[in-house]
């Protein structure tokens, strides 16, 4: 109990995203040195950059952790602006188009994906927002209206860049902390039913989404094809058995499971590391969540429980969402696997996103 209490909540959320990050760079390098090194000469390029990402967002986590969250109050609009300004810039020559997608700004020799700043910012102003307006929160107009007026133009800006997946988690994740701020669950409800026909009439207006959704339902009969990412996700997972192949022997990455370092890389895993490396990294983000919601529900006040629980809804909807496409309980979309997967922009936002978390559990500790 002595110990318990001194390791405390902080520490061992730390210690948690220590573990994911390093566990991440390692399984980055085994599921990308072959590949990179025919296709770039270099099998050790996307290690390097994801080792520069950790350091750049360890730095920012230690800054955050003890930044006292209570003054990102100031900055919720500005960023929640800043963001869309990012956003607009990806259609401007700044912007980096890969196979008629537009989801990158360059910056020197990195990219950055301005949509996962969105998310960060759309939770700090959600935070912000229903918490000075407590009293206002069943209200459509005051309560309600204003949060949805500012969503709109995000929503549209990163579907514009042909990122469904991400649009989808934003309204996710949107309607998750109204909820749990108390909106009126009718509202909630009625956005939720406009929402998902809007969603399959996006599916159906895109004959790739089209192929991609007819690929989830018979996967099987489209693996030479459309198919080809979800099966071989399949034969990754289902050839690991309980020990794995062991580390760095796994095949399937070996130009048959394609983007295998980011949106596939569970399924790496689970062929590498068996089903227990399957169970060590599901443990892992189980231990997040738990610690997350833990600090959310003892904040000392509701804009720190709001922000607690928006970022654990982040971190823990991804983590759902990658894991659920990699074993075809969802069409594929790519989600990275938090601290995981390759992907520096989603690696720095998360490990900021920690560092507020930490620094609200310091707090409570410290009333404690």
């Amino acid at each position: 109990m002595y110990l318990r209490e001194r390791f405390g909540i902080y520490h061992s959320l730390l210690l948690i995203t220590i573990l994911l990050v390093c566990f991440g760079v390692v399984m980055v390098y085994s599921a990308s040195g072959i590949s990179s090194g025919e296709k770039l000469q270099d099998s050790f390029h996307f290690l390097k950059r994801e080792i520069l990402w950790s350091i750049i967002g360890f730095s920012f986590l230690f800054l955050f952790s003890r930044f006292d969250y209570h003054r990102l109050r100031k900055i919720s609009k500005p960023l929640l602006l800043f963001s869309i300004l990012l956003l607009l810039l990806v259609f401007t020559p700044l912007g980096v188009r890969v196979n008629e997608a537009r989801r990158w700004l360059r910056i020197g020799p990195l990219t950055f994906q301005p949509s996962e700043l969105a998310k960060l910012a759309i939770i700090l102003y959600l935070a912000d927002f229903l918490s000075r307006k407590r009293k206002q929160s069943e209200k459509f107009i005051r309560g309600f209206l204003p949060p949805l007026i500012i969503l709109t133009p995000i929503l549209v800006l990163v579907l514009l860049g042909r990122d469904l997946g991400s649009t989808i988690l934003i309204s996710i994740l949107f309607l998750a902390i109204l909820f749990v701020s108390g909106v009126k669950i009718s509202y909630i409800i009625s956005l939720f039913l406009l929402g998902v026909p809007a969603v399959f009439f996006l599916i159906y207006s895109s004959s790739y989404r089209r192929a991609r959704l007819l690929a989830f339902v018979h996967p099987w009969e489209n693996s030479q094809g459309i198919g080809w990412q979800i099966t071989q996700s399949f034969i990754a997972l289902g050839s690991g058995g309980v020990l794995g192949k062991g580390l760095g022997q796994g095949r399937q990455k070996l130009f048959f499971l394609p983007e295998a370092h980011t949106d596939f890389i569970f399924s790496i895993i689970g062929e590498e590391l068996g089903i227990f490396g399957v169970l060590f990294i599901l443990s892992l983000f189980t231990l997040f969540i738990h610690q997350g919601r833990k600090i959310a529900k003892n904040s000392k006040d509701r804009f720190g429980h709001l922000l607690a629980t928006g970022i654990t809804l982040l971190i823990g909807f991804e983590a759902i969402l990658h894991i659920g496409v990699t074993i075809g309980f969802f069409p594929t979309k790519g989600i990275p696997l938090p601290f995981v997967s390759y992907g520096g922009s989603s690696l720095f936002i998360s490990l900021v996103a920690v560092g507020i978390l930490l620094n609200i559990s310091k707090q409570l500790e410290e009333r404690i």
